[in-house]
């Protein structure tokens, strides 16, 4: 008996792993995974497989995670995004993204348990980064002609493979092969500005609970048999879908949100301030964000920040998957920014750092044996001054190729984790010919020691050279 791509036992196998007492066996799961790793605490893919490479010799093709893949006119991966692919912060034990995936999935573990006090929640937290378009988008019903597919938001390998800009990626896969609860942890990678909260890979995670109708209603013991799940003379409006019944939604998104709420209480305290905001996510309706209420830094007025996406699963989606009697929810949250106000981080990019005063703040909770919640407050190790400096250059008349994603790609394959912020602080259109003239700001600052205005200097200077080799700008 087959269901999917896996065999009646390696299904019980996928339902029996939960959290920490099972991890999922990659080696079990059907080739469109990609290229399996082993999950480790240390992140290391294991074995002795080749790194991670553009072959700049012949520039058709690359080798990332164990594969070579052909380049076409798609293909925009840098060198620098090729060293980190599956470089998996969040399975390093003493790394705070395994802190905090830890800390989550030990909540999860604590207050959603099956018979015997089984887990309900599986995690799954090294599926390869390389998808395909129908994954990363079709799936989830995210239109043809939405911006987040287009080459300047994502990371292609090629027309048919990407680096995926969403854990959600998994989540048709995962359901189809017959999990109704999971929680998907992972790198995802996005062009995207640069700034102290925005990095081109980053971590996330994605929880999705489904239920059938005998589960959802399970708590309702005295109208549970009059209650349906569906009711198909239901049209769709802002609080529910078209089909679902109002029980169905009321009920649905009270478990959701009571979910979340108490998994940002347990982490960031009973005392905080926190709301919901509708919002819009093509496979989730209806849909909200949850925002937190944080102080500032510099002891300005607090602020609301919002923290994750969730909603109910479309029905479409699950129709997809083959689970028409079934209705669920799912979230999705970035684990940099749980951290980053968690242990007050202030810079995204000392995730990456590999200094040992910044991970020795993080040790004490991560050995064995030791309680993950004992409080942790990174302490800034040494505050080095700024180094801005502005480049200004106007592109060829009526080029509409150029796109701000390029040009920060550019900055970070040549100046790395030496550039804190780029910003477009000026850009003005020639009257005449019609050329666009663009002013960027870089700010050069190094954690581990003072920048030089000389050594800013070289680095700028390799930038504005190779944005004129690039795009044949004229450097004002």
């Amino acid at each position: 008996m087959q269901l999917g791509n896996l065999t009646f036992q390696e299904c019980l196998l996928l339902q029996s792993c939960r959290l920490h007492s099972k991890r999922l066996p990659l080696s079990r799961l059907p080739v469109i995974y990609g290229h399996r790793l082993a999950s480790t605490d240390s992140g290391s893919s294991g074995g002795n497989a080749a790194p991670n490479r553009l072959n700049n010799a012949s520039a058709k093709s690359l080798f990332l995670c164990g594969q070579e893949f052909e380049s076409d006119d798609y293909t925009n991966l840098t060198d620098r995004i090729i060293e980190q692919v599956n470089c998996g912060l969040h399975r390093q034990r003493g790394h705070p993204l395994w802190l905090l995936t830890n800390r989550i999935v030990g909540h999860f573990n604590a207050n959603y348990t099956r018979s015997r006090s089984r887990p309900l929640f599986t995690v799954v937290d090294n599926l390869s980064p390389i998808v395909t378009p129908e994954q990363n988008f079709d799936s989830l019903l995210i239109p043809a002609d939405h911006p987040s597919r287009r080459p300047s938001d994502v990371y292609y390998l090629n027309r048919g493979r990407l680096l995926r800009g969403h854990t959600s990626a998994h989540q048709c896969d995962l359901l189809r092969q017959g999990l109704d609860a999971f929680l998907v942890v992972g790198d995802v990678y996005r062009r995207d500005e640069i700034d102290r909260s925005h990095f081109p890979v980053f971590h996330q995670m994605e929880g999705v609970r489904i239920y059938s109708q005998e589960q959802l209603f399970a708590g309702a013991k005295d109208s549970a048999d009059s209650l349906r799940m569906f009711d198909r003379s239901r049209n769709r409006t802002d609080e529910q879908q078209a089909g679902h019944s109002v029980e169905t939604s009321k009920l649905l998104e009270h478990e959701l949100k009571s979910c979340l709420e108490g998994l940002a209480r347990r982490l960031f305290g009973s005392s905080i301030a926190y709301r919901w905001v509708p919002a819009y996510f093509p496979f989730t309706h209806p849909s909200w964000e949850l925002e937190v209420r944080h102080s500032q830094s510099d002891g300005g007025e607090a602020d609301w920040m919002e923290m994750l996406g969730c909603g109910i699963v479309e029905q479409r989606l699950l129709d997809g998957c083959g689970l028409p009697n079934r209705t669920g929810w799912a979230f999705g949250l970035g684990l940099e920014r749980w951290a980053m106000q968690l242990f007050s981080v202030p810079d995204i990019r000392l995730f990456w750092s590999k200094d040992p005063a910044f991970l020795a703040q993080f040790a004490q909770p991560c050995q064995p044996g030791a309680d993950l919640w004992q409080p942790v407050q990174y302490k800034p190790i040494s505050v080095y001054p700024p180094c801005p400096m502005d480049l200004s250059f106007w592109l060829p008349a009526a080029d509409a190729s150029f796109h701000s994603n390029d040009f920060y790609d550019l900055v970070r394959s040549i100046a790395g984790d030496l550039v804190e912020q780029v910003s477009l602080i000026d850009e003005f259109r020639h009257p005449k010919d019609g050329r666009m003239s663009l002013c960027y700001r870089i700010v050069y600052r190094s954690h581990e020691r003072t920048l030089t205005s000389e050594e800013a200097r070289t680095v700028h200077d390799q930038i504005a050279k190779s944005a004129v080799t690039r795009w044949a700008v004229q450097i004002r």
